[in-house]
């Protein structure tokens, strides 16, 4: 995620990415962004703390020195989507959609 500190002020259309956002959204940079969802994990039950966590790490690890700019922006804008209804508690009983799941990387078997 080099490229990423020149990226994190640009706006999906800016880049010409069709994003599900409705408006444009402040990326937080991946460091601050990780440390935020370690502290927002901190509320989950102990068992789905370690599977978030452990998760968690291996993703932002596998994804450090991605340098394509959309793979990047999509990257961090859902990580951030996902704090933000970590933080609201607009998660509980929402079913993971078909397209994200088939996107998720096979890290755990």
């Amino acid at each position: 995620m080099r490229l990423a500190h020149r990226l994190l002020m640009a706006t999906p259309s800016s880049i010409g990415s069709k994003s599900s956002l409705t408006e444009a959204l402040a990326l937080l940079p991946p460091l601050q962004l990780y440390r935020r969802l370690l502290r927002v994990h901190r509320k989950l039950d102990p068992e789905m703390r370690v599977l978030g966590d452990s998760y968690l790490k291996k993703e932002f690890r596998a994804h450090r020195t991605a340098e394509n700019p959309l793979h990047i922006i999509g990257f961090l804008t859902e990580w951030q989507l996902y704090a933000q209804k970590l933080e609201g508690d607009n998660w509980t009983g929402e079913k993971l959609d078909k397209s994200k799941l088939d996107k998720l990387s096979g890290i755990f078997p």
